[in-house]
């Protein structure tokens, strides 16, 4: 799959005519140009000549050519920025969507928002400069080279011969430009990670003295970052260079042709011997024009090569599997009947593995645990109770109903999920613990979740805001203060996937004890572990991964 037709996927029909039209309105004014290069051709000689009539006409054809002109590139400008603004829009809205609903291999919040932040507007040189001047590269210097040739093949060949050198330096260039943007695009996404996982762990740093460490960690990263951007910024100084070269050379040579050829020196080259003022004032316009278009061309290669690794990275997290959720995961009544879940012959299909799940059942006030070894599948059968995961084959039942995208958001109204890897919003903890503001007793839910001194000794209690790391508070607490959640919400089914996983062993017990007092509270759970003593406190057993398909 191209680089290039990654790009043009990202171009939606409607940005499409925006920059089509651009394009358009851009060519248009450049073939303007000859029209003001013969008036001021024209005009000169007329005014030297004393025929001012003559001369003002051409003046006044030159000023109207220069202000249509003027209007065709603004209005290409504007439809440019359009078409970019919409693509750049589409984009990101897509990668949001998409990360809203990732439940495997998703990106972490770093690489994230620096795609979001930084990487998608680099696209915008590219749609705005580099299509319209690739367009105008095709079409005007060949024009321009056949409004030349017929007054001095001599200064035709010139532009013939300088010209194409300039896109052949270009493209052996472009190679090296195209490492060095994808380079750079991996440093910034590495800078990126590197400061959010600063600022979520910025409590456990002061607390172990670290700043300096982390100081240095940040300044190397950045030295990187800088030495990075340099590399591109060489590659663009010498594609300018080689270009400004042959664009210098071709034009000073057809500017000494017309000198001495009007001094009568050179007797050859022109159909018109010897060359007129005019032909040579209109031959000397045209060729710093000629190579305008490549010069236009060559200042937005980098922006191509720019785009063209943002476009890899869009395609790389594209291609990742995506694992849609059921239902719109928004607010829901919770649907009645018991807080029962049957999953009965269920599959699914995991990349290109074929993962069959034993049948479950939970009951009101009843744990199972879900054991076996790690990547048998246990995390998946929570998610598919949770209606985060689509089952391939089989059927799951929720309080007595088929659970679809129909009854999954009324199904997660009444669950909690314990994740093995905590993720906190950027909110205070009271807010994390009462998401709806139902204004329970959450004194009472944090100590029989056993999390109450967790909170008193944070900072802030409960308007500390954590961050997403939940940086402040160990693995095994932040576990606990989502027990507590549950306690505060009533919840009637918990999922906790290895709660007790990393944790010592009175912290570990402490997990335990919170889950049966949930138990004791009529709650199910269903549970996946590894811990011998939370599949001795259970109800039932599940192994999965031993005599599974």
């Amino acid at each position: 799959m191209s680089r290039t037709s990654a790009l043009t996927r990202l171009v939606a029909p409607a940005a499409a005519r925006h920059l089509r039209l651009a394009s358009g309105l851009g060519l248009a004014a450049g073939l303007l140009w000859p029209v003001q290069a013969a008036a001021i051709a024209w005009a000169i000689p007329a005014w030297i000549e004393g025929r001012w009539v003559a001369g003002l006409w051409a003046a006044a054809l030159f000023l109207a050519a220069a202000l249509i002109r003027a209007g065709l590139e603004a209005l290409a400008a504007r439809r440019a920025y359009r078409g970019a603004d919409m693509v750049i829009t589409e984009a990101r809205g897509a990668l949001l969507d998409r990360e809203e609903v990732q439940l495997s291999g998703g990106v972490s919040s770093a690489a994230l928002g620096a795609m979001v932040a930084q990487k998608l507007p680099l696209l915008s040189p590219y749609l705005t400069r580099y299509q319209t001047a690739m367009v105008r590269v095709m079409v005007l210097p060949l024009l321009y080279l056949c409004l030349v040739f017929p007054i001095s093949w001599a200064a035709g060949l010139v532009l013939l011969v300088a010209g194409p050198l300039i896109p052949v330096f270009m493209a052996l260039v472009g190679m090296a430009a195209k490492e060095a943007s994808d380079r750079q695009m991996a440093e910034i996404g590495d800078m990126n990670a590197l400061l959010i996982d600063n600022i979520a762990a910025l409590p456990d740093i002061r607390l172990l003295n670290a700043t300096e460490r982390a100081r240095t960690d940040f300044a190397a990263r950045a030295e990187a970052l800088k030495t990075r951007t340099m590399a591109v910024l060489r590659v663009a100084f010498l594609s300018s260079t080689v270009l400004e070269l042959f664009a210098a050379l071709g034009v000073a040579m057809v500017a000494v042709y017309v000198g001495f050829s009007l001094l009568g020196e050179i007797p050859f080259g022109a159909y018109a011997t010897p060359l007129t003022l005019g032909q040579g004032l209109f031959l000397l316009l045209m060729a710093p024009e000629y190579f305008q278009p490549l010069r236009d061309l060559a200042a937005a290669w980098h922006d191509r090569a720019a785009a063209q690794s943002v476009a890899d990275e869009l395609e790389a997290l594209a291609a990742r599997p995506a694992d849609p959720i059921l239902g719109t995961g928004d607010l829901a009544a919770p649907i009645p009947g018991p807080a029962t879940l049957t999953m009965t012959r269920v599959a699914v299909q995991r990349g290109t593995r074929r993962l069959a799940l034993p049948d479950i059942t939970l009951e009101p006030g009843e744990m199972v645990v879900l054991a076996g070894p790690s990547g048998a599948g246990k995390s998946t059968a929570l998610d598919l109770a949770a209606g985060l995961l689509r089952a391939g084959e089989g059927e799951i039942t929720v309080a007595g109903q088929t659970l679809d995208r129909l009854t999954a958001d009324g199904w997660r109204a009444r669950i909690a999920y314990i994740p093995q890897a905590v993720r906190m919003p950027d909110a205070p903890l009271r807010d994390i613990l009462d998401p709806h503001g139902r204004g329970g007793d959450m004194a009472a839910a944090l100590r029989a979740a056993r999390a109450d001194h967790v909170v008193a000794a944070l900072p802030e209690g409960l308007e500390t805001r954590l961050g997403e790391t939940g940086a402040g508070v160990s693995g095994g607490e932040a576990r606990r203060l989502l027990l507590a959640r549950a306690f505060l919400a009533g919840a009637e089914v918990i999922l906790a996937d290895e709660p007790t996983a990393d944790l010592d062993h009175a912290t570990a017990r402490q997990v335990i004890d919170a889950l049966a007092a949930l138990k004791g509270q009529g709650a199910a759970l269903l549970v996946a572990t590894h811990d011998p003593e939370l599949m001795h406190r259970a109800d039932r057993v599940v192994r999965i991964g031993e005599d599974a398909a």
